[in-house]
């Protein structure tokens, strides 16, 4: 038995593996897992090591953003949870490309969040209809349309009946309306209209604005501000001028400019819609209503009238100037410069009873030599930028010819809604071939946005010498030798090649994801980021810290020569405050009232619609419904017509 027992054992050594290499392998795996995990926590503790010496070299200033981009390459190993929370910080997730296509899916398409077959859901571009030729613009503003009919159509249309149809036609109608206008806008001569015609109409309403507030009328005589503004800048249905004391004007006042907003819409549909859909006048009335109140009613004529928010808005972008300034004034800046900084301070602080050198910056020659050199440079880099202008300017595109939007002529005094020539209840544009075939075009050293800054800044006033000086330049510009800035010359080339270089549509998506993170935080329209103010004094604080935020943008020695007269060489010292006061009452004069705010809106949206559809210049609201649909229509009030 002892002796034949090793036999079968020898004969059958796969039990004797089974059972023996188990046991190996399983101390083997795990003395690999043990060697593992501890070479994981070296590694965890090397890179907390070297993030917490990074941070204590980096200054206490420094955003989060700038610590993570100069970071050395071992922490780019670290994983995707660390970096998250930090990308999620600076972007709230509701406005992400993700949250909002399933925001979107959610409010428009419930029937394919509904259904569980499908594995992936579909993209937005396949479940609804495109609204424009970008996809990236169409998320963005199907998340608008998402809102706005959530809030304002499916609170009630939802109680009464659960069919999802009537919202699907609605967003058939707005996508028809947004691919038509993309279409003509392609058509409009965008330098033109954003440099030249708005510009022109703010122009004129500083202008307006001061001489309300500047009245020739002695006291005891009072002239209110409001009455002299609007009979220089006459629009019919902001009639009548509304007073506190008088109740039923601020009626009046409102219902006429309801009405208005109400035969634009329609004139605007008309044009806009096939005639099926314009034959429905459930959707077209549903769709009108959100156009004429939600949109022009709440946004454009009653927020955006606001003086608060019309100071919050330039708060901010001087606030994003500031920050972009600094930003890439740290980019350009040497690293070795603040080391060699730190080492002078250190040995300053190791030795305060050495006597230091007096700089030689304090010698008055030095400093003209400094000056001299400056000018120098900046007048080789004008003749470098004049020599590569001429250069270059053959391989631009031409500009003669006319804008195709309408216009009131070639005259820049006639453009815009506030000629004061032109009668209340005037409606032509002057020629009917100027209708036809669009506004001259203008040089761009001759667009209004330049007199516009000018009269911004009061440049006339305070120091005439310097316009005049100016108008000079752009005169021998336009009329003298070579006539380089006149329409279609070397210079007007390369102006706007670079101006037409800014249009790309790749800015859009921003742009409106900002609004929308602005209009409606979360996806609603509930508590704004922005909360007006909720007294006058609140309101002057905002004001103030607004007109600060804009001195802090010019340098304060050339702050201080142009509003406070000083010399440069008594400028503005360290510890002195720059005085904003000028900038204060200049926002005030220009954007302190509601109701002269609202003729500035109204205008710069006429002349949009009336660049977009130049039809609702040459007819009535009337005309354009009776055409579409073979009937006049007595709703529309031809007592309110569209002013160019």
């Amino acid at each position: 038995m002892t002796g034949a027992a090793p036999s079968p054992r020898a004969n059958t050594p796969k039990p004797t593996i089974q059972v023996s290499a188990p046991s190996a392998h399983s101390a083997s795996t795990a003395q690999q897992q043990q060697q593992k995990r501890e070479q994981q926590k070296r590694e965890q503790q090397e890179r907390e090591q070297e993030q917490q010496r990074e941070r204590e070299q980096q200054p206490e200033q420094q955003h989060e953003t700038q610590t993570q981009t100069q970071t050395p390459p071992p922490s780019k190993l670290s994983p995707p949870e660390n970096r998250r929370p930090g990308r999620n910080r600076s972007a709230p997730d509701y406005l992400s490309d993700k949250a909002t296509a399933a925001f979107i899916r959610r409010v428009l398409c419930p029937q394919q969040t509904g259904d569980k077959a499908r594995s992936a859901p579909a993209p937005i571009d396949e479940l609804l209809p495109p609204l424009t030729s970008r996809n990236d613009v169409d998320l963005q503003l199907y998340a608008f349309i998402a809102v706005i009919l959530r809030e304002f159509v499916q609170a009630w249309y939802n109680k009464i009946t659960p069919d999802e149809t009537f919202v699907a036609e609605v967003v058939q109608i707005i996508a028809h309306c947004t691919r038509t206008l993309e279409q003509r806008l392609r058509k409009v001569d965008l330098e033109s209209l954003l440099f030249d015609e708005i510009p022109d109409l703010l122009d004129r309403h500083i202008s307006a604005r001061r001489a309300s507030r500047h009245a020739i009328a002695r006291p005891p005589t009072e002239v209110d501000p409001r009455e002299v503004y609007h009979s220089l800048c006459p629009l019919p249905y902001l009639s009548p001028v509304p007073k506190p004391d008088a109740p039923e004007t601020v009626t009046l006042q409102l219902e006429n400019e309801t009405a208005y907003r109400r035969i634009l819409v329609q004139g605007v549909l008309a044009i806009l819609l096939p005639t099926e859909d314009l034959e429905n006048p459930c959707l077209t009335s549903l769709v009108g209503q959100i156009l004429s109140e939600t949109i022009i009613g709440n946004v454009i004529a009653n927020k955006a009238a606001q003086p608060w928010l019309l100071y919050e808005g330039l708060s901010i972008l001087a606030r994003n100037v500031s920050e972009a300034r600094k930003g890439e004034q740290g980019r350009r800046g040497d690293p070795g410069k603040s080391s060699h900084r730190r080492s002078r301070s250190e040995l300053n602080s190791s030795s305060p009873s050495t006597p230091q050198p007096v700089a030689p910056l304090s010698s008055f020659a030095h400093r003209l030599l400094i000056s001299a050199l400056h000018w120098m440079f900046l007048a080789y880099a004008l003749v470098r930028l004049l020599v590569t202008t001429l250069a270059s300017a053959s391989s631009f595109p031409r500009r003669t010819g006319r804008s195709s939007g309408s216009g009131s002529g070639g005259d820049i005094g006639e453009k815009g809604y506030m000629t004061s020539g032109a009668g209340a209840g005037d409606t032509s544009l002057g020629g009917s071939s100027l209708v036809e075939d669009g506004p001259l075009k203008v040089p761009v050293v001759d667009f209004r946005v330049w007199a516009c800054i000018a009269n911004l800044i009061d440049l006339r006033s305070r120091m005439p010498w310097l316009s005049g000086g100016i108008s000079m330049v752009q005169l021998g510009l336009l009329e003298g030798p070579g006539r380089i800035a006149s329409l279609d010359g070397a210079l007007d080339r390369f102006l706007s090649h670079h101006i037409q270089s800014l249009f790309t549509p790749t800015h859009l998506p921003p742009l409106l994801r900002s609004l929308r993170a602005a209009l409606f935080p979360n996806n609603a329209p509930g508590t704004p980021s922005l909360r007006p103010p909720s007294n006058d004094a609140e309101l002057v604080a905002l004001r103030h810290r607004t007109a600060a935020l804009l001195a802090g943008l010019v340098p304060p020695r050339l702050y201080a020569l142009y509003f406070s007269g000083r010399p440069p060489w008594k400028g503005v010292r360290g510890g002195e405050a720059v005085d904003s006061s000028p900038l204060d009452d200049s926002l005030d004069l220009f954007f302190g009232d509601e109701y002269c705010n609202k003729h500035l809106m109204y205008g710069v949206l006429e002349l949009v619609l009336v660049r977009l559809m130049p039809e609702l210049s040459e007819k009535q609201v009337g005309e354009l419904m009776a055409e579409r649909l073979g009937v006049m229509d007595p709703a529309s009030m031809d007592r309110y017509p569209l002013a160019p």
